[in-house]
């Protein structure tokens, strides 16, 4: 799934909530997105993760950015699932760059699957949230571990087989999208890097 201008990094902390302005269909899907970002120190080229699906920009204004987004990536991610249309509102983070702080943990931005939001319930201020993951990812993921949901890194609470749940604080359904999230959602899922290579390593052993 190659969306991505190069090899770029994120953290899963979501900078800015987006908004999908037009959608056209020519040959890939083209997407117009609007930001608060400064788009004038966002360069044509530059990569910013939407959903958590880094893409490329193609385009850009004032307060919008185009991207194109490919029939591989349609199909991956929940692009395809949910569909986008204007209105869609989307979780928004700009590529690390030199320097910045790495407050979440690294994500490339290559989403692996789309995951299933099962249960929302309310505990205290926050919602549990619990999940059903494609069975060939569900192994990668760790209670107390790590993953990106729609771009947000988030930490695993428990694991039951396929399923797993996490915590979402007021704050975060504030600063994000996860405050639109319903039971039947599909989710952009990124598992975490480390898990990924030390399950390699094991295998390999």
């Amino acid at each position: 799934m190659e969306n991505c201008s190069g090899d770029r990094m994120f953290t899963g902390i979501i900078t800015d909530i987006g908004k999908v302005a037009a959608v056209e269909m020519r040959g890939d899907m083209r997407a117009r997105i609007t930001c608060a970002y400064g788009m004038a120190g966002v360069d044509l080229g530059a990569s910013i993760a939407c959903d958590g699906v880094c893409l490329t920009v193609i385009d850009k204004g004032p307060d919008w950015f185009d991207v194109d987004i490919s029939a591989e990536t349609l199909s991956k991610t929940n692009i395809g699932a949910n569909g986008w249309e204007a209105g869609k509102r989307l979780n928004l983070e700009r590529a690390l760059r030199v320097g910045d702080e790495l407050g979440g943990h690294i994500v490339s931005g290559h989403v692996d699957g789309v995951a299933l939001i099962e249960e929302m319930h309310d505990e205290g201020d926050s919602t549990r949230v619990t999940f059903n993951a494609p069975a060939d990812l569900a192994r990668f993921i760790a209670q107390k571990g790590s993953v990106a949901l729609n771009g947000t890194s988030l930490t695993v609470n428990e694991v039951d087989g396929t399923r797993f749940g996490v915590n979402l604080i007021p704050h975060t359904q504030t600063v994000t999208t996860w405050g639109d999230a319903r039971v039947g959602d599909s989710i952009n899922l990124e598992i975490d890097t480390v898990a990924r290579y030390v399950a390699r390593l094991a295998e390999a052993g």
